[in-house]
């Protein structure tokens, strides 16, 4: 039986755990971070960290496990560097799903950044100066914070600014939260849905992460259609080594090693 850890936390890991589980002599172990309350997740998940590397590399090798997946949140960057080094380490082989990023298009108003610091920094420049997003001369009021719960303390010193966030569960008790209001919802999320929201809270300006994906790409339209400007979270670097970006790929990839 070859076993197969798969480092989940999104729909596509789900996704990958369910197909891996129908193929004859592999048995799929999917692994959830837990920051998240009540998640949706496959059955059978093992839930927490390991460690750091020392415990992926323990865990590894107690659990004999043959293959490491890495379908994590892009976002999520400290376990796939932990789990590159950690095979390399046992000496298994390892592939990154890495979905592919969303791409400007005609219509889109973005300014990308590197990091939550630097979206606080364009958000307070475009309050002031009314000169940073194209085509953008009104004051920056009322923001549309998609990031999750655990990053919002980077804009709470923008205390002139009015912020929707919306998280799946609440910040921590000792979180620093931005002025305004929190908004709980999980997606996958609707275009009528995410327009409403924009027209219903005067939305000025959205910021997100450029996760990739078809879950929360409504909000990326409702602004291209709303003329909203979008403050957009480059992804972080991932580590090197094989990697394909989609499920599909992930099946075909397994196959192929296992022959």
């Amino acid at each position: 039986m070859i076993r197969v850890l798969i480092l989940g936390g999104t729909g596509d890991a789900i996704e990958i755990t369910n197909k891996i589980n129908q193929i004859p002599e592999i048995q799929a172990i999917a692994s959830w971070a837990g920051r998240t309350k009540n998640p949706v997740m496959p059955p059978n998940v093992r839930i927490g960290g390991f460690g750091g590397v020392p415990g992926l590399v323990e865990y590894l090798r107690e659990q004999k496990i043959d293959i490491v997946i890495d379908g994590s949140h892009p976002f999520a960057d400290r376990i796939s560097w932990n789990a590159d080094t950690a095979a390399r380490e046992v000496g298994i082989p390892r592939l990154l799903f890495h979905r592919p990023g969303w791409e400007k298009e005609s219509g889109d108003n973005w300014i990308e950044v590197e990091n939550n610091r630097e979206a606080a920094v364009i958000l307070d420049k475009q309050r002031v100066s009314h000169q940073v997003f194209k085509n953008q001369i009104n004051p920056i009021k009322r923001v549309f914070l998609t990031i999750g719960r655990q990053e919002i303390g980077a804009f709470a010193h923008l205390e002139e600014i009015w912020f929707l966030m919306r998280m799946i569960d609440p910040p921590e008790v000792d979180s620093k939260i931005p002025r305004g209001e929190i908004l709980f919802n999980r997606g996958p999320f609707d275009l009528r849905d995410e327009r409403e929201i924009c027209t219903r809270y005067n939305i000025d300006a959205i910021v997100s992460k450029n996760s990739g994906g078809s879950a929360t790409y409504p909000k990326i339209i409702a602004a291209r259609e709303m003329g909203i400007p979008v403050v957009m979270v480059k992804r972080p670097p991932l580590p090197p080594g094989e990697q394909v970006t989609d499920v599909e790929g992930v099946i075909n990839w397994l196959i192929d090693k296992i022959r």
